[in-house]
């Protein structure tokens, strides 16, 4: 089975396009060393009413939507091998001089998938 790194994140409105773009330079650094799939998602239907809504779980203000991501791998250990060369590629420090949305507002995890078709 694969290995799953997500990501959930608060990112204000009028930041969304700077967020994309770094999203975009994101997805091409981890494709290039070896994830399997880097997918960007943003809020769409986000007042549905079940269970915590990503709303009220990020405290998401009227000015803010969610992101949700996740990229794909063949297993941990080349999760750990991929985000190595990751952090060690020079675009990497080359990001937006300031991030488009709080770091401290982001959640991240790595998951094993018990259920994949």
């Amino acid at each position: 089975m694969s290995y799953v790194d997500g990501f959930l994140i608060a990112v204000p409105k009028k930041n969304l396009k700077a967020y994309v773009k770094m999203a975009k330079g994101g997805a091409r650094v981890w494709m290039k060393y070896g994830a399997l799939e880097y997918v960007e998602c943003v809020g769409d239907d986000l007042d549905n009413g079940m269970g915590t809504t990503f709303k009220k779980l990020l405290k998401l203000k009227p000015t803010e939507t969610a992101v949700f991501a996740y990229i794909t791998y063949k297993s941990r250990a080349h999760r750990d091998a991929v985000n190595k060369k990751v952090m060690s590629d020079p675009s990497m420090s080359e990001g937006p001089a300031q991030m488009p949305f709080d770091m401290r507002r982001l959640s991240f995890g790595g998951f094993k998938p018990v259920v994949s078709r």
